[in-house]
């Protein structure tokens, strides 16, 4: 009786410490975006909003400059629980000199990247140890840093703006060692989740090659076996009345808040039960061999394409190498459009 009560709480503490994430990336990267600091001017608790606002506005370009990390918070007890729930793993195949910066590029994006972010943004796998002197920052949308307290939880844990001006200051003015982490596919290749699925929206994302050729960062494939596992996804048939409302809701999303929205579930509170936890599988972030890439000021568009065709090519090499020992069949194929 008493290990199956003490299965019981680790397993509560499990799912605790996943439902006190998933409002932060969904709901406060959304609707207190807009609402909480503006709507606290007009009642009684308007001296603190002030105060937040006036903070904001003081600390503004720290989010943009490396943030403030803290070793304390990536350390909680907190992300173990988080790890476990998976569970999560870093899987190693090559070392990152800290002679160089990195831009690490993660696939797929599935619902919510929880491999990325329990990978890369906490110290509940090891990065540190697993990548010795190595800074990752993890890259996220910059309406996450409008929102007071929530800001400072974020930067904490070493998460940036995924914008062009704080990724180029992270690979160019911090010295070397640090490695930024981009979720390339973003919210188009969420929509394309699927268990089961390898689809990668990839072909015109080159952004993040011609960033590394203008810093010259080197560009790290890496791949989270599992992350589109974790959450089943609806799409409705076109022409049904529910397509029509999903298309309205994924169109505004996309513009007012640059997420697009996805209609999917997982288990409840308890198994077997419906809800929006994920599913209790396991997601194994592998990472690749580094790919140099010369430093160029003004790379032209056919020295893009032709990294962008190299890191590709890494790509596909280490997603074959490693998805059958990681639960895909031989016959997966890695899709990219």
């Amino acid at each position: 009786m008493a290990f199956f009560s003490r299965l019981n709480l680790q397993e509560g503490l499990q799912t605790l410490s996943v439902l006190q994430w998933i409002p932060v990336y969904i709901f406060l990267g959304a609707i207190p975006i807009l609402l909480i600091p503006y709507f606290l001017l007009f009642s009684k608790f308007w001296s603190l909003a002030v105060l937040s606002l006036a903070w904001l506005a003081y600390d503004w370009s720290t989010h943009s400059q490396g943030g403030r990390r803290s070793a304390w918070v990536r350390n909680w007890t907190l992300w173990n629980y988080f790890r476990n729930y998976f569970p999560v793993k870093l899987v190693k195949t090559h070392d990152l000199s800290p002679k160089h910066n990195y831009i690490i590029a993660n696939h797929p994006h599935g619902v919510l990247s929880f491999g990325v972010f329990i990978n890369f943004a906490t110290e509940a796998t090891g990065i540190a140890r697993i990548f010795p002197s190595i800074t990752p920052f993890v890259g996220t949308l910059e309406g996450v840093f409008w929102i007071p307290i929530v800001r400072e939880y974020v930067m904490s844990m070493g998460v940036c703006p995924v914008s062009r001006s704080a990724l180029k200051y992270l690979l160019t003015q911090k010295g070397s060692g640090n490695a930024v982490v981009i979720v390339v596919g973003g919210a188009a290749e969420a929509l394309l989740c699927q268990p089961g699925a390898s689809t990668l929206f990839l072909k015109q994302r080159k952004g993040f090659v011609k960033l590394a050729l203008k810093t010259g960062a080197y560009l790290v494939p890496s791949y989270s076996f599992g992350e589109n596992e974790v959450f089943n996804q609806e799409t409705f048939p076109e022409g049904t009345w529910l397509r029509l409302l999903q298309k309205t809701f994924q169109d505004t999303f996309k513009k007012i808040l640059g997420l697009n929205f996805c209609t999917f579930h997982g288990r409840g509170l308890t198994h077997g039960s419906w809800g929006f936890l994920p599913f209790n599988r396991p997601i194994t972030t592998v990472v690749g061999e580094p790919l140099p890439i010369p430093r160029i000021k003004r790379p032209n568009q056919k020295t893009v394409d032709k990294y962008h065709a190299l890191y590709i090519s890494a790509l596909r090499k280490l997603f074959d190498q490693h998805k059958v020992e990681y639960g895909l069949p031989e016959t997966q194929e890695l899709t990219i459009i």
